[in-house]
């Protein structure tokens, strides 16, 4: 219990950390810029504290809000997706869900991408929508977040892989 603590809050520094110094830095064609930190919410225990999940995922997107002065567009797509997660994990990975016995770094490569598909576009469609907050730019949200989902889908699948625990 202790070492899930300990490794979801240096999970937690060091995404905002990246995010903020690195990560924001990134945008290619003034379209594309991925959104790394939501790996916290992606990769957050499953039967922890909901409650505890959800401050936390609005404390996650708060700190990138104030680094990038962005009026708390990144904690309300937090809020959301953490809200909403129970239902992404029953889509991808059905009763393995159900039964509470989900591990993502040892599921199927699949189900893995399904569920962070699933979070990311969402999670962007959200953040880009209430960022631009018009009606008439739908193009250019629908853009933002096909671009940027595609580019975070990679960078999270790719960052997943390389730090994930090689189970024997």
């Amino acid at each position: 219990m202790n070492n899930a603590i300990t490794l979801n809050s240096i999970r937690f520094i060091v995404l905002v950390l990246v995010q903020v110094l690195l990560v924001n830095n990134i945008n290619f064609m003034g379209y594309i810029n991925p959104y790394i930190y939501i790996l916290f919410i992606i990769l957050y225990p499953i039967n922890n504290n909901r409650m505890l999940f959800l401050f936390l995922s609005f404390l996650l997107g708060l700190s990138v809000d104030l680094f990038l002065d962005s009026g708390g567009v990144h904690a309300a797509a937090s809020v959301f997706i953490a809200f909403t997660r129970p239902l992404f994990l029953k889509f991808a990975f059905g009763m393995t869900y159900e039964h509470q016995t989900v591990k993502i770094n040892t599921s199927d490569i699949g189900q893995r991408l399904t569920y962070f598909m699933l979070i990311i576009v969402v999670h962007h469609l959200l953040l880009f929508t209430l960022e631009v907050f018009n009606t008439s730019k739908v193009l250019l949200i629908l853009k933002k977040t096909l671009f940027s989902s595609i580019f975070t889908v990679i960078l999270c699948v790719l960052i997943t892989v390389l730090f994930s625990r090689k189970s024997k």
